[in-house]
């Protein structure tokens, strides 16, 4: 009786009637997913840190809604719409952590812990943003309308600090303050206008000469306009910024400086169109998309206004180590390398920052190489705007890896300890580890080390430790841990082995815990910041119906592949194998991604389809192949100009780990997968017809060339530099090699992945007179699909495939 009531509490709370899952099916696992419960998500605190807030979905709704715990009451309860419209959003606290200044729709708040109060600082109807304290917290700095402000926290006075101005744009004062820059008056006249043409001029000097009232005038406005610049507070410095994008606009703690960065867009950058052919209109509508690698890429170039100088000038990067350096991958094209050592140019770089130390003694730049091969980490004098190293990470491939960055999107994990040290990510050592360096002396210290990754490094309050997320008992099993920052043995608070994704309370007593194993989806926990102390569980998310299949755990393997390194890979295995001893491949996508791991995977329909596989008589493996997630950066870069080279030789070393191990038969092998699992198998297909007898690629670059530039110049330079790197990597350029059966399918309104790469390689298909190969269209998808509807049909044919191929004796 006792069991009944707890299950009938269980599907209370899930709003889902108890249903055995008897079976699985297509139709099932590729359903709306809130059959299986939804998990919690958006976790964060509130201010005071007294309640945490997340969004949840017990009772099967049309979406989820806001529920909040408190570390004394676990029991979750849904937020009122008062209490939500009084949340405050992600902000900038001050040193003491009691006041926090966030924006909200454009307008700028303050959180005060103290009174529990949220006041509004700035609301008007221009866009406020970036609000931040100023380095003695009597000020609030914020942009608006391009420029930079500051308002006095006592008083309330506004004072205007920049005059950014657009071409042929006069400055426009801000309201409240006296009129700065621009045009002044002039003996009535506009002061453009005293110049006039000669005969304008000719006739002033002949009214100058006749008449006394006009010299006396003329000399009682130079004396109106002396008396008016001695009562006149300073003048504004105008700063002209064109037609070019500003970003970065920042004061320095003692408020000499401001820092800024301008952005210019590329020329001739021509972008895709995707038409939409299903759509409210009825007519075929084109959604204006991205440009292609290799397209013109936009410049940019950081400056200092000296306020004490009245001066702005520019930060110089040519002093920097390298700068004028090549790749090396030029020495395969002599022409190039000879034209590119006679120009002699300095490569183009993306300054982050600077970001200065409390006392404002010292600020460092994060200056990033535009081809991604360098990150420097220099010290900037601001004024001279000349920079000097500290550390440079230099790859040959790309810079990248966990709270590094790359591409000038972001300075990564970086930050001053005290107003000597300075913090920040490396992948010198081979992995991402933090470093601290002392700007006075240039002396660097490696603080952690070790075959594993720092991700989510972030500082406490009172600046003794680091807090941070780390895989160092396994790389598919991550922990919170807290480190001095003087270094020494990270300390684990999470316990439970799996995925944990952790939100610190901001007084840091309280750890919200999102956690999942392998076989088992994200719930939420708490528990108090402390090493050994036990994770409380707060939801039960999961329906009856998913519960009610025993999903598997996949088995962790590793295999050595041809290169002598071992390689990572899930194994999923049939109760009963079918006769013919089939197997399958599943290949996760990229974007530095990882699958085979502890925690609850993104690829959730895929593990349901590989458990039903298994059902089937299938052994299925998922590997983390060369260029995947959480191994460091020779495995992160392995892939460098020649995708579908060593990543392939992992899913081929992967088949004969099956046939040796697992009893598979070799002639039976089917692959699948989407986006770069898409491509992974169209290049089996094409170049290893012999191991993979059947492919389903879904959503499939079939062209590099064709891709986004972000992502793909990384691995393989630019087509027009590095034309080798992208035939030896393109699908398309291999298909006169398929023998086996093709399935592909692809959503027509893909924003990421083309619909065009699609058509192109079925193009060449049909020029090559294979027959043997498919092609499924869905007009309503973007690169992940959302319909149930798509997700089914697209699977059914991927099953049916393998049915018809991969089990004929």
């Amino acid at each position: 009786m006792k069991k009944l009531f707890t299950l009938y509490l269980i599907l209370s709370a899930t709003g889902v009637s108890a249903q055995k899952l008897e079976t699985l099916t297509i139709e099932k696992i590729m359903s709306d997913p809130k059959w299986m419960g939804t998990s919690p998500d958006g976790v964060r605190w509130s201010d005071d840190s007294k309640k945490i807030y997340f969004n949840w979905n017990p009772q099967n709704a049309d979406r989820s809604s806001l529920y909040a715990i408190t570390p004394g009451n676990v029991k979750p309860q849904p937020v009122s719409l008062e209490e939500r419209k009084a949340l405050t959003g992600n902000g900038v606290w001050n040193k003491k952590h009691t006041i926090k200044l966030f924006e909200r729709n454009g307008d700028i708040f303050l959180s005060d812990l103290k009174q529990g109060k949220v006041l509004p600082l700035a609301l008007t109807t221009d866009r406020e943003s970036n609000p931040a304290f100023s380095s003695d917290e009597t000020k609030v700095l914020f942009m608006r309308n391009d420029n930079l402000y500051a308002l006095k926290l006592n008083g309330g006075e506004l004072a205007q600090l920049t005059n950014f101005t657009r071409t042929g744009t006069a400055p426009v004062a801000a309201t409240g303050l006296s009129q700065r820059g621009g045009n002044r008056q002039v003996g009535g006249q506009q002061g453009a206008a005293i110049a006039g043409n000669p005969q304008e001029r000719w006739l002033r000097n002949q009214q100058t000469e006749l008449f006394e009232v006009v010299r006396e005038k003329a000399k009682n406005d130079r004396l109106d306009a002396a008396e008016r610049r001695e009562l006149q507070s300073k003048a504004l410095k105008s700063i002209p910024i064109g037609e070019q994008s500003l970003s970065f606009v920042q004061l320095s703690p003692n408020g000499r400086y401001i820092t800024y960065r301008l952005i210019k867009a590329a020329d001739g950058a021509k972008i895709t169109q995707v038409p939409a052919y299903v759509n409210a209109s009825g007519f075929t509508e084109d959604i204006p998309n991205r440009i292609k690698v290799g397209s013109p890429q936009s410049s940019s170039q950081s400056f200092l206004f000296d306020t004490q100088r009245d001066t702005v000038y520019s930060i110089s990067t040519k002093e920097i180590p390298g700068i004028k350096d090549l790749p090396d991958y030029v020495k395969d094209y002599p022409k190039q390398l000879d034209e590119r050592t006679k120009s002699n140019e300095d490569r183009k770089v993306v300054v982050q920052g600077p970001i200065w130390s409390p006392n404002s003694q010292y600020a460092i730049a994060i200056v990033t190489a535009q081809d991604n091969k360098d990150r420097w980490v220099m010290k900037l004098d601001p004024a001279t705007g000349k920079l000097s190293l500290l550390d440079r990470q230099h790859d040959e491939a790309w810079i990248g890896g966990p709270g590094i960055g790359g591409g000038g999107f972001s300075a990564g994990s970086t930050g001053w300890l005290d107003n000597k040290h300075f913090y920040f990510q490396s992948e010198a050592s081979g992995y991402s580890h933090i470093y601290t360096v002392d700007v006075n002396t240039g002396a660097k210290k490696q603080l952690t080390s070790g075959k594993w990754e720092v991700s989510g490094l972030s500082l406490s309050v009172d600046k003794k430790s680091f807090y941070f997320t780390g895989n160092l008992e396994h790389p598919g099993i991550t922990h919170y841990y807290r480190l001095p920052v003087t270094g020494g043995i990270p300390v684990k608070l999470t316990s439970l082995k799996g995925g944990n994704e952790v939100e610190l309370s901001p007084d840091e007593k309280w750890l919200a815990i999102r956690y999942s194993y392998s076989n088992k989806p994200w719930e939420l926990y708490i528990q108090p910041n402390k090493s050994g102390a036990k994770p409380i569980k707060v939801t039960q998310s999961i329906s009856a119906e998913f519960n009610s299949y025993a999903w598997r755990e996949p088995e962790m393997v590793t295999f050595k592949n041809r290169y002598g390194i071992d390689v990572y890979a899930r194994v999923y295995t049939p109760k009963i194998a079918h006769p013919a001893k089939p197997a399958v491949v599943f290949v996760h996508g990229a974007g530095y991604l990882q699958n085979v791991h502890y925690w609850w995977s993104s690829y959730f329909r895929e593990y349901m389809f590989n458990n039903m596989l298994a059902d089937n008589g299938y052994t299925v493996i998922d590997i983390d192949y060369t260029g995947s997630a959480g191994y460091g950066r020779n495995w992160r870069t392995g892939i460098y100009r020649h995708m579908g080279g060593k990543d392939l030789d992992d899913q081929v070393d992967g088949v004969k780990f099956l046939v040796e191990k697992y009893g598979v038969n070799p002639k039976h092998v089917g692959m699948y997968g989407g986006s770069y699992g898409g491509f992974m198998t169209l290049m089996a297909m094409f170049t290893q017809p012999d191991v993979i007898a059947a492919g389903a690629a879904l959503r499939s670059v079939t062209d590099w060339a064709h891709y986004n530039h972000g992502y793909t110049a990384n691995i393989l330079n630019e087509p027009y530099n590095d034309e080798n790197a992208y035939k030896q990597s393109s699908p398309i350029y291999f298909a006169n090699g398929l023998k086996g059966r093709l399935l592909m399918a692809h959503g027509m309104v893909d924003v990421n992945v083309n619909y065009q790469d699609i058509v192109r390689l079925s193009q060449k298909l049909i020029e090559l007179r294979k027959n043997n190969w498919e092609l499924a269209s869905y007009p309503v998808e973007d690169h992940g699909f959302v319909q149930p509807s798509s997700w089914t049909d697209e699977y059914k044919r991927i099953y049916k495939l393998f049915e018809e191929t991969l089990k004929q004796q």
